[in-house]
């Protein structure tokens, strides 16, 4: 077994059972791409064992803090059937869930979603790649199913100086799936679609949304980054008469206007814009015209703290001009996926939004991922999707 010896000094995070140790705090060993190390102190103590990988700023990632615990086969099956525990533990309102959440269930870079009788799984890290076959076994061992994709295609696996990789790795079929949420049906392609195939983080928000809508007595809603319309149905579910679905991608709002007819909505209720969605607020400004609630999901402007600052003028600009756009009482969902974006941050960048506009909000709602997308108190950077609901006053 290979050793690391960390900087003194740099166990600490360890010690409080963070995975991650960066390569500025090693001094000494190494290995191969994904081999699992002992990792100590500079005074020769054990901290843990984990993944070693040469190429990512993140040089190790934990497995396991007990010396006495051997990383094998038999320790992927007892981490899986673990986090497949957990989620039998929830009232998930879905055929369709996040299985396991890489660091949160014990296993740095691995994602794996459930897509009814379809799991899809991502390898990010160099440590989930070197055991991919034996976490594949223990996957349909612990479910039972019999079909796995890999959509291994993140830019996580550059970092890491991995190839992407798709395709199946057990069973074969459609990659085409209908699944359902709430009491909707959804449709996506876990070969094509963004992450695994859908945002399963967003379930919880969406019926919320939904709630809310019914509520408040929305009638007209902007559903900006809309990707298939997911909180375009949750809109017309709670009782919107006017539903518009902005995104850049032609093909996701084809499979949003199927969502709405697939749910049995008029199909007169909703209006699908192929546009850049900072012009088209700004048009709508020009226009006059305003909204009763607006969604903003963005994508990822922040992956890391490093691009916080450019990313905080990208999301302040977008919550301007939606407060601007919304009616007096109106409702903005408005949320960060962006890890680099702290919730107390996204707090701010929202109020000095609010402040531009001349404009203030009361705050509803608190919003973040559902629960089959865990945090840990150990794992801080777990908490990666932040949202608020307000009340424009």
């Amino acid at each position: 077994m290979k050793k690391i010896t960390l900087r003194a000094g740099k166990e600490r995070s360890l010690l409080k059972r963070h995975p991650w140790v960066f390569e500025s705090s090693i001094a000494r060993g190494g290995g191969d791409s994904g081999e699992t190390v002992r990792v100590e102190s500079a005074d020769g103590a054990f901290l843990c064992w984990a993944a070693f990988s040469p190429q990512s700023q993140i040089r190790l990632r934990a497995w396991s803090f007990d010396e006495a615990e051997r990383i094998d086969a038999a320790f992927f099956k007892r981490r899986i059937e673990q986090a497949v525990a957990m989620r039998m533990r929830l009232a998930i309102a879905s055929d369709a869930w996040r299985l396991v959440h890489g660091e949160a269930d014990g296993l740095p870079g691995l994602v794996v979603d459930r897509y009814g009788d379809t799991l899809v799984a991502q390898f990010g890290s160099s440590g989930a790649e070197r055991w991919k076959g034996a976490i594949a076994d223990a996957l349909l061992t612990a479910t039972g199913l019999t079909r796995l994709y890999e959509r291994s295609d993140a830019q996580a696996r550059e970092w890491e100086g991995l190839p992407a990789q798709t395709g199946w790795l057990r069973g074969e079929g459609e990659t085409a799936l209908t699944i359902r949420e709430h009491d909707w049906r959804l449709t996506l392609d876990v070969a094509e679609g963004h992450k695994t195939g859908y945002y399963l983080d967003q379930r919880d928000s969406r019926r919320r949304f939904a709630d809310a809508v019914r509520q408040y007595g929305i009638k007209s809603v902007l559903n900006c980054f809309s990707y298939t319309g997911g909180f375009s149905v949750a809109a017309l579910a709670g009782g919107a008469s006017e539903v518009v679905s902005v995104d850049s991608s032609g093909p996701a709002l084809e499979r949003a206007k199927a969502h709405v007819e697939l749910n049995g909505f008029d199909a007169s209720r909703h209006q699908a814009w192929d546009a850049d969605v900072n012009a088209t607020l700004r048009r709508c400004l020009q226009e006059g015209r305003r909204f009763d609630a607006i969604v903003l999901d963005p994508p990822k402007f922040a992956p890391t703290a490093a691009h916080a600052e450019r990313a905080a003028r990208a999301y302040k600009d977008i919550n301007r001009l939606a407060f601007m756009l919304l009616n007096d009482g109106g409702l903005l969902y408005t949320f960060s996926c962006s890890g680099g974006i702290s919730p107390d941050l996204f707090h701010k960048i929202v109020a000095g939004a609010g402040l531009d506009a001349g404009v203030d909000g009361y705050i509803v709602e608190r919003l973040s991922a559902a629960a089959d997308h865990p945090q840990t108190v150990c794992f801080p950077e777990g908490d990666y999707m932040k949202g608020l609901g307000l009340l424009k006053r």
